[in-house]
C-alpha cells in the first residue's frame, strides 16, 4: 500500500472550470494562497507546503488539467490555460484575490497569474523559476529530460527508483529524496498518463521574461542554490527590478517538498 501523504487536516474537492472538472487540496485559514505544482506532478507533493502556510494562510492548491485527479484535456494548453484553471477555481470556491505561489512550471503559472488577473493576485512568490533561452534550448532541455523518463512502447509513463533517478537525473531530484517522495511522482506520472508532457510543451511556449514585465504586484522569487536554472537570476531581476530575490542555502528541484518549512517562513515574510 502506499504511504498516506496527508498528515494533517485536508479538504479535498472538484471545481468546475472551463477545462472540465479541478480537483483541488486546501488546507488553513486566513488570507488564501494559490499553490500551482511542479511539472508531471499534482497537489499531492505539496501537502508539507500547504500544511506549512496552512498555520498563517487559506493554502489552495489545484491539479492542472491532465494532473492528478482533474479531467483530462485531449488538446495543448498553454501556461495561461493553468493559470485560468485557477482562476476558475477560486471563482468556484468564492475567493475574491489572492497571493500566487508555485515551484517550477509553478513559477511560471504565478507569474501568468499576476500578469493576467492583476486585480485578483496580490503578490506574487515564484520558486525556482525555469527559464529556456530559445526554442532550440527548450527542445534539448526536454528532449533531455525525456530520455531519463522512462516509458512503456506505448508513451505510457513507468515507474522509476530514487536509485535510477539519482543515478540518471540528480538535477530534478531534491537533496535528499526518499521513497515516500518518489512513491508520490511515480503515481503523479501514472495519474497523468500519456499527457505528462503536457506542461513541458507549455513552459516551452510560456516567456517568463515577459511575464515578469508585466507584472504590477510585489513579487519574490526563490531560488535554491543548486537549482539549474538559477544562473538566470539577473536576467529575472533585469526584467522585474523591483523583485526580492532569495537564495536558499542547500536547496535543488522539489523544495517546496523537501523544504516546505523554509519556503512557508520566507512566504509569510513578504506576504504579510
Amino acid at each position: 500500500m502506499p504511504l498516506p501523504i496527508e498528515r494533517g487536516p485536508m479538504e479535498r474537492g472538484l471545481a468546475k472550470t472551463f477545462a472540465g472538472h479541478i480537483h483541488w487540496r486546501a488546507c488553513g485559514t486566513g488570507p488564501v494562497v494559490m499553490v500551482s505544482h511542479i511539472n508531471q506532478q499534482s497537489s499531492a507533493v505539496m501537502v508539507e507546503l500547504l500544511q506549512a502556510l496552512g498555520t498563517h494562510f487559506r493554502a489552495i492548491a489545484i491539479d492542472y488539467p491532465s494532473h492528478g485527479h482533474s479531467d483530462h484535456i485531449d488538446w495543448q494548453p498553454t501556461i495561461e490555460d493553468y493559470a485560468h484553471a485557477v482562476v476558475d477555481t477560486m471563482n468556484d470556491l468564492g475567493v475574491t484575490t489572492a497571493f500566487a505561489l508555485g515551484e517550477a512550471v509553478g513559477a511560471a503559472v504565478s507569474i501568468a497569474l499576476g500578469a493576467g488577473w492583476p486585480q485578483r493576485i496580490k503578490k506574487v512568490v515564484a520558486i525556482n523559476t525555469p527559464y529556456f533561452t530559445d526554442a532550440a534550448n527548450a527542445t534539448n532541455d526536454i528532449a533531455d529530460i525525456a530520455r531519463v523518463r522512462p516509458a512503456d512502447p506505448t508513451g505510457f509513463p513507468l515507474p522509476r527508483t530514487i536509485e535510477y533517478l539519482l543515478a540518471n537525473d540528480p538535477e530534478h531530484a531534491p537533496m535528499r529524496p526518499t521513497q515516500d517522495w518518489m512513491d508520490r511522482i511515480n503515481t503523479a506520472q501514472l495519474e497523468i498518463g500519456r499527457d505528462r508532457w503536457q506542461a513541458m510543451q507549455a513552459l516551452a511556449r510560456f516567456d517568463p521574461l515577459a511575464g515578469l514585465r508585466s507584472l504590477k504586484c510585489p513579487v519574490l522569487m526563490l531560488y535554491g542554490e543548486n537549482f539549474i536554472y538559477g544562473r538566470h537570476r539577473a536576467l529575472m531581476q533585469a526584467a522585474c527590478p523591483d523583485a526580492q530575490i532569495k537564495t536558499v542555502p542547500g536547496g535543488r528541484f522539489c523544495m517546496t517538498w523537501e523544504r516546505a518549512t523554509d519556503i512557508a517562513d520566507h512566504a509569510r515574510t513578504f506576504l504579510l
